[in-house]
């Protein structure tokens, strides 16, 4: 496989750059796209960098993040703050996702999205108003453990982090998570299962296979 040093920014732009020709594999008007990774490794910026670029190429596009569809602290927290096993299976309300992000994708659908679900900070329902992506846009989703659900994607990046890489990244009151990559590493592969991979181990010098 090799690799290409890039800069975020020259990497957002060429994503969006591909995003243009890209098609939906179910023939619907809305493409969906995942970006994979770790929170150490800031998928959200990479989303947000890309909806920029898609912009004053006359492309709409929605950023979608999973840490608005958590689930309340009572199921979430069900086994303690730290069950690293709990966080992988059970943190993330995929249903909401299903029906509130990729349902109104589907072909037939309105493309009405809920952008967000739950504040994990005041453990409330968010209660934001549904956003419209018009034909042709395209979905941004962002967040840990994507490429496990079987989600309708046409496109996803994986933003690849060493064990290493990992483990300096994650802030220290966090590091209960990392058996949960290690597991995502295990039963899913993510990086032979994404179309693209970023190195993103040293933040300041990403590289892509791409």
């Amino acid at each position: 496989m090799g690799w290409e040093a890039i800069t975020w920014d020259r990497l957002g732009g060429l994503l969006a750059e591909r995003l243009l020709d890209l098609k939906p594999a179910d023939d619907g008007p809305w493409c969906r796209v995942a970006i994979d990774g770790a929170p150490a490794a800031r998928p959200g910026d990479l989303a947000e960098r890309v909806a920029e670029a898609l912009r004053p190429l006359g492309r709409p596009s929605l950023v979608v993040g999973t840490d608005g569809f958590l689930r309340p602290a009572s199921l979430r927290l069900e086994h303690g703050r730290q069950d690293a096993d709990s966080y992988y299976d059970g943190w993330y309300d995929t249903r909401a996702l299903w029906r509130e992000v990729f349902g109104p994708l589907e072909p037939g659908g309105d493309g009405r999205i809920l952008p967000d679900l739950w504040d994990p900070v005041t453990d409330r329902a968010t209660r934001r108003p549904y956003v419209h992506l018009p034909s042709g846009g395209i979905l941004l989703l962002h967040g840990p453990f994507l490429l496990r659900h079987w989600f309708p994607i046409d496109l996803s990046v994986h933003l690849l982090l060493t064990p290493g890489a990992l483990r300096r990244r994650t802030a220290e009151a966090e590091r209960w998570t990392l058996p949960a990559f290690e597991r995502y590493e295990h039963e899913t592969d993510p990086s032979g299962a994404a179309d693209i991979l970023v190195r993103a181990d040293d933040p300041r010098h990403p590289a892509w296979n791409g």
